[in-house]
Parts: structure tokens; sequence; C-alpha cells
């Protein structure tokens, strides 16, 4: 399995172990004192109340929003669909929401992040409102097509007796599901993979709402998602380099408090980068920088590469030596000295395989440059007893590779 698959699939961890935590958890639902019973319905509400001055706090519209859909969800399903849908109101009702629910969590894993009250924001609220209006207009007497036109079948034998969303909803949720995994793995956003998790949540609450305990659980997993989802992403926002995708400096500081006694650091620098970004731009530098970080993190040695700030980067190394480290840095520095990089013109395309007839046809005629980059490293022990003074020392050996000539690994 490559890396993008691995990663792809860890972002969804978190968001499934909370699923089979929550039917794992299920059944004891229904052993609990006849009091705690009691206070069941209302924990759906306390979660989403917890999840929503999360996401103000966090300035995560996208997942605000979710969560407004399932609040409104879930008091339409204790206010008016306490059990399986009954009477034309009640149907028209359910059918809007196993529908609107999954539509509008697409919507938001396609969208960028706006926030709450920005125009964006503001624009979201007046969409959902109105849809509200469009599902309040449509349960009323009368309006028979619409209400034929969501009630209708696909399969004239019916669904399996364990299967109660409307016929009508599967496609959209099925697509919804497909649209949001995608952008999850593609953007490896935890917000877009709690908002596949806390559809499942929602699938599964609105199709048992006649089994006891099952809906006011699931939407309060579904709510717990989402704000695991937020916490995540604002933890990445703090801890994780937006340009490279690398750990942050302050990631860096972090792991250097409990890294133990023995380790090496390795300071890393792209050579003469204002250079480099005064002829070509920023947008070429910072295309640098992304390459010079995917080589950081297929490095040896059990090295993690960290985003130190500018064109330097570090390299922790647990348990070695730097003597133990410098072929690994060598293998590095030669790896990222050979590597030629093809200027990306303004004009390329958005397809993986139209950008590489292109490329084949221009090989030519498009620019590519080269980069390398010096190395200082240095190890724990001795008078380097604090991680300053090691992360200072591999500093110091980095400027001397620097006077010695660039592209180079000091110790």
């Amino acid at each position: 399995m490559n890396t993008l698959s691995a990663k792809s699939i860890f972002i969804l961890v978190i968001p499934a172990a909370l699923l089979a935590a929550t039917f794992w958890l299920l059944p004891r639902a229904a052993a609990l004192p006849a009091g705690e019973q009691q206070l069941l319905p209302s924990l759906p509400y306390a979660a989403m109340a917890l999840g929503m001055i999360l996401s103000i706090h966090f300035h995560r519209g996208r997942a605000f929003f979710a969560l407004l859909l399932l609040a409104g969800a879930y008091w339409t399903f204790r206010n008016h669909l306490p059990t399986l849908p009954a009477g034309i109101t009640a149907t028209v009702l359910f059918q809007a929401l196993c529908i609107l629910v999954p539509f509008n969590f697409a919507l938001l894993a396609l969208m960028r992040e706006r926030g709450i009250i920005t125009v964006a924001g503001r624009l979201r609220l007046v969409f959902l409102v109105l849809q509200a209006l469009a599902v309040g207009w449509l349960s009323e007497p009368g309006h028979v097509a619409a209400q034929q036109f969501l009630g209708q079948r696909f399969f004239a034998g019916g669904l399996p007796g364990t299967l109660h969303l409307p016929q009508t909803a599967l496609p959209v949720l099925g697509i919804a599901a497909l649209v949001i995994a995608s952008c999850a793995c593609r953007r490896q956003s935890p917000i877009d993979s709690s908002l596949l998790g806390a559809l499942l949540a929602f699938a599964v609450a609105a199709n048992h709402l006649d089994i006891a305990h099952v809906t006011p659980v699931f939407m309060t997993a579904a709510a717990v998602i989402l704000s695991f989802g937020i916490l995540k992403d604002s933890y990445n926002m703090a801890f994780r380099d937006d340009l490279t995708g690398l750990p942050s400096r302050r990631a860096l500081n972090e792991q250097l408090t409990w890294l133990g006694r023995h380790y090496a650091v390795a300071m890393v620098d792209v050579d003469n980068f204002k250079k480099f970004n005064d002829t070509y731009g920023h947008d070429v530098g910072d295309q640098v920088l992304r390459m010079v970080a995917g080589k950081l993190r297929s490095v040896g040695g059990s090295g993690r590469a960290f985003r130190y700030g500018g064109e330097e980067f570090t390299i922790l190394f647990p348990r070695r030596t730097k003597d133990e480290v410098v072929a690994y840095l060598e293998e590095l520095r030669c790896t990222i000295a050979d590597y030629e990089m093809r200027l990306r013109g303004d004009d390329r395309p958005n397809s993986r395989r139209e950008g590489m007839k292109r490329r084949t046809a221009t090989l030519r005629s498009r620019g590519a440059v080269s980069v390398t980059v010096s190395i200082g490293v240095a190890e724990s022990g001795g008078p380097l007893r604090r991680p300053a003074d090691v992360v200072k020392a591999a500093d110091q050996a980095l400027y001397r590779a620097k006077n010695r000539g660039r592209n180079l690994v000091s110790t």
C-alpha cells in the first residue's frame, strides 16, 4: 500500500472508530436505569450545542451548519416523527429530511471554509431556511405531484424489512457519501471525514425511528464525530504547516520536550532560496518548498521532518547518534540535488493525464530547475543537555556547511 493510500485510509479512522463504539454502546443504553434513560432524548441537543460552541470558537462554518442541520433534523424526529412516518405530513417530512441532509452535507464538503457570520455564512443560513420553508410548503395537503415525486419507488418489490429509508433518498445518500469520502481523502481534512461519519450516523438514526434509543444515541454520535473533526482540524492548523503539510515549529518544540535523552537533530536549509525567489517568483519558490518537504518525508533512519520556518527544515532522529544518521542525510541531499523540477505554468491543466501529455510535448521548451540543500546535524549528550542547545548546535553545523560551499552535510 502506498503512502497516499495509507493516509487516505487513516483520515477515516477516527469517525469509523466512533461509529463502531456507538454500535457497541447501543445495547448498553437499554440497560441504563430508568432515570438515566429519560435523559437520553436530551443528550443529542447537548452534544450539538457543544459542537456549535466549538465551531464558533474555532471559526469552523462548515461544521456549524452541519450541526445546525442535525439539530433541525433531530427536533423534527422528536416532535413529528416519534416512530416511522404515518400520514402525508409525517411522510413528506421524513422523505425530505432523508434527502436534504445528505445533499447539504455533500455541498458542505465541496465548499471551502468561509466562516459563520461572514457573507458566505449568512448566505448558507438563508439557503437552509429556504429549504425548511420549502419542506413546510411540501408537507401541506394539495401538493400531490411533489409528494409523489418524493415517494416514488425504484424497487417494485420493496426494500429489505430492516431498511426503512425512502427509496428516493438512497441514491442521494450514496452519492453524498462518495463525494464526501473523495473530498476527505483528497484534502486529508478532518472536517470532511467527520462529515462522512456524521452522515452515516444520521442514516442509522433515521432508519431506526421505531427502535428505542437508536435515534438519540446515533444523533449524539453524529454530533460527537463532528466535534472531534473540529478539534482535530484546529490542532492541524496550530501544529501543521499549511504550505508543505509538514508538522510546524510548534509541533517540533512540543516533541522535543518528550523525545528522551538520546537523539540527533538535523537542520536543513535550501541553498540560495532568496535569489531563487527573486528570479522565478514566490509561486515557484512555494513549489520548491513543497518538493523539498516531500523528499524530507521519506528520509531514512526513522527521521521525522518539520517546517522550522522560511526555507529551513528540521529532522528529528530519536535514539540515533549523528554518525548513524549522516548516511541518511547524504542520501537525502543527493536525492534533492539530482531532482529536476519542471516549472509549472499558469495554464497547468487539472487532468493528470493531460498534464503528462503536455509535459512530454513541451519537455524541451519548458524550463527546469534544480535546487540543493545544506544540512547540519548534532546529537544530544555531553554539554548539549537541553533540546534548545542541540538545535543550536545543529544550526551552527548548518552554517559551517554553508560557509564551505553549500550542498554539504556538516557535523
